[in-house]
């Protein structure tokens, strides 16, 4: 038997960086996993990934701010696999500059994204779960199920250049606490994990410019070398995590050791805290 044997999860943002590692993790776990991407390819290549590993995935592939999403995304997880056990709202991106500089579209983008698309999967599998503990109650089982929002170190403590990024992993914490209190009655927990820096596409060391298409815009990526070196200069363990850290950290509020943990905020940061 597997930690998550008979868990369905799904995992935002999973075709690339942290998402992927997440979708990988749960997996191995055995859990069948709803992997999500803006673009199809990657997403598709990680359900490919998984079944070839003997697991069971399907790809609901997308942008996670369309107004329909998290409906789309709860009723195709339902027809495939049933009710789902463990939502990780893990899509985002950065777009930074300071607050003099930075647009109206510029803050609403990456607020959207790291907090709306959030708030409206959650609002959406609300009836379902509700529905799923009524019953479950009525035959005198428990069940429960997981929420792991992500946050960032930036939302816990702020960060130079990113007032609407820091702005929405703040706010994902308040959503996390909230929901924790109104959803205990149908034994649920949701907790969120802030990371600090990991190796990703977004956050790789590079003194060239260098650029994404994501959602649309074509927007930058990277972190000058120095800065990076900067920040590990600083992080207690010496270096940035990897996304298979990051994962590992999420994963442990998907299992069932931590059942009665609910409301927390868990720094993965390699002990730096901002």
């Amino acid at each position: 038997m597997k930690t998550l044997d008979g868990k369905t999860a799904i995992v935002t943002g999973s075709g690339r960086g942290i998402g992927r590692a997440i979708a990988l993790k749960l997996a191995s776990e055995g859990a069948r996993v709803v992997v999500n991407d803006l673009d199809p390819e990657p997403g598709l290549a990680v359900v490919k990934e998984i079944a070839d590993a003997g697991g069971e995935a399907i790809a609901v592939n997308g942008s996670v701010t369309d107004a329909d999403f998290g409906d789309r995304l709860i009723a195709e997880c339902q027809t495939a696999f049933g009710v789902p056990d463990i939502i990780v709202n893990n899509a985002g991106f950065t777009w930074d500059s300071v607050i003099q500089r930075m647009s109206d579209e510029q803050f609403d983008a990456v607020m959207d994204v790291h907090l709306k698309a959030p708030f409206r999967i959650l609002r959406a599998v609300q009836p379902v779960w509700k529905a799923a503990a009524a019953a479950e109650a009525a035959e005198g089982q428990e069940r429960i199920r997981k929420v792991v929002n992500i946050s960032s170190i930036a939302g816990v403590s702020g960060n130079l250049g990113q007032v609407n990024y820091s702005a929405g992993k703040a706010a994902i914490v308040g959503l996390t606490k909230t929901l924790s209190k109104e959803w205990g009655r149908m034994k649920v927990t949701v907790n969120a994990v802030a990371f600090g820096l990991i190796g990703t596409r977004m956050t790789q060391a590079t003194d060239e410019k260098q650029t994404a298409t994501i959602d649309g815009r074509e927007l930058p990526i990277g972190i000058p070398s120095s800065t990076v070196e900067a920040f590990e200069s600083q992080i207690p363990l010496g270096r940035q995590g990897t996304p298979e850290e990051a994962a590992g950290a999420v994963y442990l509020l998907t299992i069932p050791e931590s059942d009665y943990v609910s409301g927390e905020v868990i720094v993965a940061g390699g002990g730096f805290r901002g």
